[in-house]
């Protein structure tokens, strides 16, 4: 039973599969790969495990105080964070608003508004977004109880993504064969949870993490070893597109045990791209590019997992966390075919 599952009666997120996909992948892996489709989850992405986690535990809070107080979230997102909020607040029966920066996909829009969220459009980044959406907050009556979520900076929204991997150690996969978990790298949030939640589970295996170069927002932390804001993070793996890193996540990386070692890998937007492809004609399932930079590592750059994990037996498991997101649509992955075939010109 997963972490939400056993404080919250009843939760927005669900459980996901878990999936050995190694007959299915074009290049024969040197191990079993095993997905973790977080593209399932209601609002499309992991992000609803941790958002939902902190939203329900502050309305449980303010609600224990008082029953019939108004609550109202407030989220700045590029994206699956503020959607993971909208759903997550329609679900606990309160008001949210998103604010997005003005690149933010028409897609992303339209679906927050499926939400009943109140859509704020500001600045050119995340966080000129989310100024503007804390000037906001403060016009609001004081009578209204105010829920600010941070898209991945908050103990509770790790605490909720580490039930990513207490389903994982609760399914039938052998916990001495799990040698590797994959993610994507953006702010951290997701690095933070399963490394929290292998630790709680005991299990030890390592930690992939990847990015691409044009969002380099964890390759240039951890140069510099101290957090820092980018100037500017231009990606197609947009929700990649942090400004900084969370503290935890830097820690987590300089302070590292044998037991759950973090390894690090920058591949190019074109990389990330091509396993958006490579994923949708083999598992007929749209993803962003944010999380083919993940599933990259099995599919056409999987010379990737032979580099990061070298010693790997046949019946070693390597579970690739397929993270999801809303990102994309048919007309994008259009888009998509053709910035890769450009790049083989």
């Amino acid at each position: 039973m997963s972490l939400n599952q056993t404080k919250h009666a009843q939760v927005p997120f669900v459980k996901t599969s878990l999936v050995d996909v190694t007959k299915r992948l074009p290049f024969k892996p040197p191990c079993k790969i095993f997905f973790k489709n977080e593209y399932e989850q209601p609002s499309g992405s992991f992000k609803l495990r941790g958002i939902s986690h902190l939203i329900g535990t502050k309305v449980e809070e303010i609600r224990a105080k008082s029953l019939g107080t108004k609550i109202h979230v407030f989220v700045s997102s590029g994206g699956n964070a503020g959607l993971a909020a909208a759903y997550s607040a329609q679900f606990y029966g309160i008001e949210c608003t998103v604010c997005v920066p003005s690149h933010t996909k028409q897609v992303i829009i339209s679906k927050l508004e499926t939400y009943n969220a109140h859509v704020l459009i500001f600045g050119n980044s995340i966080n000129e977004a989310d100024g503007y959406l804390r000037s906001q907050m403060i016009l609001l009556n004081d009578s209204i109880e105010k829920i600010y979520c941070h898209p991945f900076e908050h103990e509770l929204i790790w605490e909720g993504h580490s039930s990513l991997v207490d389903e994982i150690c609760a399914s039938n996969l052998p916990q001495d064969k799990l040698k590797g978990i994959v993610c994507s790298i953006g702010g951290g949030g997701l690095y933070n949870g399963i490394l929290m939640g292998l630790k709680a589970n005991k299990v030890k295996a390592d930690v992939l993490l990847v990015e691409t170069t044009q969002a380099p927002t964890f390759a240039e932390t951890i140069k510099k070893k101290k957090i820092f804001t980018l100037d500017s993070v231009k990606s197609l793996a947009t929700s990649l597109a942090c400004s900084y890193l969370s503290k935890q996540s830097l820690d987590n990386y300089l302070h590292q045990d044998d037991n759950n070692r973090t390894k690090f890998q920058s591949i190019d937007d074109i990389d990330a791209a091509r396993a958006v492809l490579d994923y949708h004609d083999v598992f007929h399932h749209l993803i962003e590019p944010a999380c083919g930079a993940a599933v990259c590592v099995c599919l056409s750059r999987m010379d990737l997992l032979f580099k990061n994990f070298p010693d790997l037996h046949e019946d070693d498991i390597i579970v690739v966390v397929v993270c999801g997101g809303s990102c994309t649509d048919k007309d994008g992955l259009e888009e998509l075919k053709q910035i890769v075939n450009r790049s083989k010109l």
